[in-house]
């Protein structure tokens, strides 16, 4: 069951990478809600929308774009509020993870990982910024990792973009809370993705990190659904700057 939070209903929202995985879990979640969702992603989405369409009869807007091109990412998130109305929610999701040695790391690709994890991020808050302060505020929702937390080393470039989000996260969260905006960050565990599972899910590893949980379960995208509703919807007014661990436990803090 997925918990209902009346205030996003209508709600203009863009989610970056919202077409497969974690994205496409929280396109349908948004949608479910009754917002006007709009998604960019390097994957057609048309499938998704009109899955998404047939079960909720609320058809989101995909939209194609590379989010390292600002450009182009510029572009479709006018066009998303030029459809939906001024974007006041935003999540900023899309990310690209690859094992590398940092022996091995060159500058050309230091610059790819921080363009493909950590640029977007930015230029798409700032990008939305100027139309949520003219709203009256607006909720952003930055996709960290507990990967740098963990001091995980089989991908330090990776790992480096995920801290600056988290660092991102809290200087806009100090800069613009007078607007009435709010800067969050979820920092997801391993998530099952098509992709993790396909690439680095074995029975040794899968074991081996369930043991670092405190909850004794893998991690589906779908898990990750309502604490994004939850700091995008009033339910969390007063939460801004914050970083939310959604691992089952792997990070406790405090």
């Amino acid at each position: 069951m997925q918990a209902r939070f009346p205030d996003l209903k209508d709600r203009s929202v863009f989610i970056t990478g919202g077409a497969s995985g974690i994205g496409a879990a929280i396109t349908r979640g948004f949608a479910a809600q009754g917002a006007r969702v709009a998604f960019c992603d390097l994957k057609d989405g048309r499938e998704l929308c009109d899955r998404i369409e047939a079960e909720h009869g609320n058809r989101p807007l995909s939209l194609p774009c590379n989010v390292t091109e600002t450009a182009a990412l510029h572009q479709v998130l006018e066009q998303a509020a030029g459809a939906h109305g001024p974007i006041t929610v935003l999540v900023n999701l899309a990310a690209y993870d690859e094992r590398h040695d940092t022996l091995e790391v060159t500058p050309d690709y230091w610059r790819k990982m921080m363009a493909r994890n950590l640029d977007h991020v930015f230029f798409a808050s700032q990008a939305v910024i100027p139309g949520m302060i003219a709203a009256g505020g607006g909720r952003i929702v930055n996709f960290s990792s507990i990967s740098y937390v963990m001091g995980m080393g089989d991908y330090p470039a990776y790992t480096a973009s995920k801290a600056g989000i988290t660092a991102l996260t809290r200087g806009m969260a100090r800069q613009f809370g007078p607007d009435s905006i709010r800067v969050n960050a979820v920092l997801p565990g391993w998530v099952l993705t098509e992709r993790q599972v396909e690439l680095w899910a074995t029975p040794e590893t899968l074991e081996d990190f369930l043991k670092k949980q405190c909850l004794k379960r893998h991690m589906a995208p779908e898990d990750m659904i309502d604490p994004v509703l939850f700091l995008a919807s009033d339910a969390s007014a007063m939460v801004t700057g914050q970083a939310l661990a959604v691992d089952g436990g792997v990070v406790v803090s405090g």
